[in-house]
């Protein structure tokens, strides 16, 4: 170790303090296995893993639990069908229709694409669908880019036809859809390195917490029954103290241990990513947001986030129904107000003609009336 010397001679201190911090460094990786995360790293992060992020598994969430709650309705020439296909209320008979929204739209927000295997009968209907896993799945392409098929697993060839694709953001000259978490690696990385090491400081750092003095002058032996008892006291014991002592907090406090700050910019980066409002990811916890700003910022989540799923699902949907038949999807359920101010909208609908009763009860989930012409008094 250096002397005083050392620093006191001024052709030596230069050196002797780069030998002295290059010890102290040596030293503190040698004590403690947790060292910031190094910022050149090019680590991605895999979609399992961002999810495990507190933040990005709520914002999927509450992209397939939208979803689940849209229903889907077919109009030929923008007149309602009333017959719809048992594939479209039904997609794969497997599993509820709800789960198979929710599957779709998981994958295009973790993986960047969905694709729905199509099963149809003898005469080319579609029957059935079943979402595959996104990341089994390879697109095969001529060399200059053009589409050929899909292969599953590495085992199963299916032709064009067979896979309905559903993609995020699509990129010219990439055949593959772009998703939230493949685009922002970097903000992504940043949120997963705070929270683990974060975790890890009071387990992993080998950084003391508090530093306790006697008031008065005790012995070694004393000190040592002191730290003992204290240390005992972490889980959950008591501390008799033969003098009054005083502690003062070392290093970093609870609150910047876990690096709050820190972690709530990240989940706001993520709300960015995912396009979610902070108020949906319980980000702004004690803020104060009004009725009207909370029902706009619904409205602008289901306008310019939710309707990249739902909009790519109409779009795949209408591909598979006969020409001039579209699949839309029933927002209404997404933008409900409170119920006196629903039904106020349902009185005006009915009243200027352009709803009939029927329809307004099927929007509450009710069931037709029987008996009345049309669903019209």
């Amino acid at each position: 170790m250096a002397s005083l010397l050392d620093f006191l001679n001024p052709f030596r201190a230069i050196e002797t303090v780069r030998s002295v911090a290059s010890e102290f460094s040596t030293e503190l990786t040698t004590r403690s296995s947790i060292v910031p995360p190094p910022r050149s790293a090019s680590a991605g992060v895999a979609p399992v893993e961002a999810v495990s992020i507190a933040a990005v598994y709520r914002g999927v969430s509450i992209l397939s639990n939208a979803i689940k709650q849209i229903g889907v309705h077919l109009y030929r020439d923008d007149v309602r069908l009333e017959s719809t296909p048992i594939w479209v209320k039904q997609p794969d008979d497997k599993i509820t229709r709800a789960e198979f929204m929710a599957r779709t739209v998981n994958s295009m927000a973790v993986a960047g694409n969905a694709y729905w295997r199509v099963s149809r009968n003898g005469r080319g209907e579609t029957v059935k669908l079943e979402v595959l896993n996104p990341f089994d799945m390879m697109i095969n392409s001529t060399d200059s880019g053009e589409l050929t098929g899909y292969t599953y697993r590495g085992t199963t060839d299916y032709a064009i036809n067979e896979i309905q694709h559903l993609k995020m953001l699509a990129m010219p000259g990439n055949l593959y859809g772009l998703g939230p978490i493949q685009a922002c690696q970097a903000e992504l990385r940043n949120a997963k390195d705070t929270r683990d090491f974060a975790s890890k400081w009071f387990s992993d750092s080998g950084m003391a917490a508090q530093v306790v003095s006697p008031k008065v002058p005790v012995s070694p032996d004393t000190l040592i029954d002191i730290a003992e008892s204290l240390r005992n006291a972490q889980t959950g014991g008591s501390v008799v103290a033969p003098t009054e002592l005083s502690i003062q907090n070392l290093f970093l406090n609870p609150r910047d241990a876990m690096f709050v700050e820190v972690q709530q910019w990240n989940t706001a980066q993520v709300c960015r990513i995912l396009g979610i409002p902070a108020n949906m990811m319980l980000a702004e916890a004690g803020s104060s947001m009004t009725y009207s700003n909370v029902e706009q910022e619904q409205i602008a989540f289901t306008r310019y986030s939710l309707s990249a799923y739902y909009v790519e699902i109409e779009q795949a949907m209408s591909a598979l129904l006969p020409r001039g038949t579209d699949a839309r999807m029933n927002i209404d359920a997404l933008l409900r107000n409170d119920t006196l101010t629903r039904y106020q909208a349902h009185q005006i609908a009915i009243a200027a003609g352009f709803k009939t009763i029927d329809e307004v009860r099927e929007d509450e989930k009710l069931a037709p009336l029987l008996g009345v012409p049309n669903g019209t008094i």
